[in-house]
């Protein structure tokens, strides 16, 4: 199968979409809400199973000398005895080790990869609504009042995606009831213990302590800059409510530690996932719908843009596949189910870190009644 893909949404793995369908000599269109201007803020970690994917694309040996290279998170309890490790990345067991990078550093790359490959790409516009869709192809239209058309409609990442109402209109994105917050500070202003350096303190870490976890994170080349964070829990908030958190300084210093009031760069992050959806396409298998849109996972294990990048990637790969002996509607089904049950244990893991990072009394709530947050 040859179809044209009209592209939609805001995100890394629009792009990774977009170039994984033109590595597959399918021809596709990328409708981008957000003007090329505008800067995205912050770091991600991308582990092996997404670095391999930017491999096979020919992205990653751009990538990996502009972020910060690494293989363990440690877990610490607070007087800084070391209790276990995870492999984030490792290059003997998967190939490549984790990947630390800022948002916009790997988003230049792979609008640049775009652009080599004359991928068109439309900024600015907003999806609004399908106005038909048949066995055929499907035409939509933006709150722009322009009109587009293609054989796929695929809307990609955003947890609280537009075109997401149009395959599952009674689904709405669910709120954990916790909220990370994090900041960026100089490594060098951090105060060590008499009896730790500097250089015996391994990172990224996550302190434990009764009130949770306190995560210490480099995000840059040379270790020079760290992310710390933690999460809290917090009632949800309507788009007013979260935006008058964020522009709350003090009350997010108290959220975040007290006395610490020259800390910059504060941001909070509240976690909301997806519920499970029965399809990630529509009935006539015109609109498809893929990464956060349909199912978002917390970042504590980092593997939420990873799984994003692996729904592009296999989706790309499929669609060549499809023919008589393999028509639409059964290799859209089959790839769902894949990728959901991948999905499902990405969740799990991610469910019991998270867990793991709880106030002591929390999970001792949690233990005693066998429930997750």
């Amino acid at each position: 199968m040859h179809p044209e893909v009209a592209v939609i949404g805001a995100g890394l793995s629009v792009l990774t979409l977009a170039i994984s369908l033109h590595r597959q000599g399918l021809s596709c269109k990328i409708y981008e809400l957000r003007d090329p201007s505008v800067k995205t803020s912050g770091a991600l970690m991308l582990s092996p199973n997404a670095l391999r994917i930017l491999g096979t694309l020919g992205i990653y040996d751009r990538l990996r000398p502009q972020g910060y290279n690494f293989e363990t998170l440690e877990f610490k309890k607070h007087e800084q005895v070391t209790t276990d490790e995870y492999y984030l990345g490792n290059e003997k067991l998967y190939g490549f080790k984790a990947l630390r990078i800022y948002r916009q550093t790997l988003l230049t790359e792979l609008r640049a990869e775009a652009r080599t490959l004359q991928i068109p790409i439309t900024y600015g516009v907003k999806f609004s609504h399908v106005i038909s869709e048949d066995e055929i192809g499907v035409s939509f239209a933006f709150t722009n009042g322009a009109r587009g058309s293609a054989d796929l409609l695929v809307g990609v990442d955003g947890i609280h995606l537009t075109v997401r109402k149009y395959l599952a209109s009674n689904v709405d994105p669910k709120y954990s009831r916790q909220v990370a917050i994090t900041c960026a500070l100089p490594t060098n202003k951090l105060e060590f213990p008499q009896h730790i350096s500097r250089e015996d303190f391994h990172m990224p870490v996550a302190n434990h302590a009764k009130n949770g976890a306190f995560v210490m994170a480099p995000q840059n080349v040379d270790g020079s800059e760290l992310l710390t964070g933690t999460q809290r829990a917090w009632p949800e908030q309507d788009r007013a409510g979260w935006d008058a958190l964020l522009a709350d300084r003090e009350r997010l210093l108290a959220l975040f530690k007290y006395g610490y009031e020259t800390w910059p760069s504060i941001v909070i992050w509240p976690y909301y996932v997806v519920p499970k959806l029965d399809s990630w396409s529509s009935s006539n298998k015109r609109v498809i719908i893929l990464g956060d849109a349909a199912h978002a996972i917390p970042p504590t294990a980092g593997q939420g843009f990873s799984q994003g990048f692996e729904d592009a990637f296999t989706f790309a790969a499929l669609l060549p596949r499809v023919d008589s002996k393999l028509p639409l509607d059964k290799a859209l089904n089959e790839w769902k189910e894949m990728r959901q049950e991948r999905v499902d244990k990405v969740i799990e893991l991610t469910t019991q870190l998270k867990n793991a990072r709880l106030p002591q009394t929390m999970r001792e709530e949690l233990a005693a009644t066998g429930k997750s947050v």
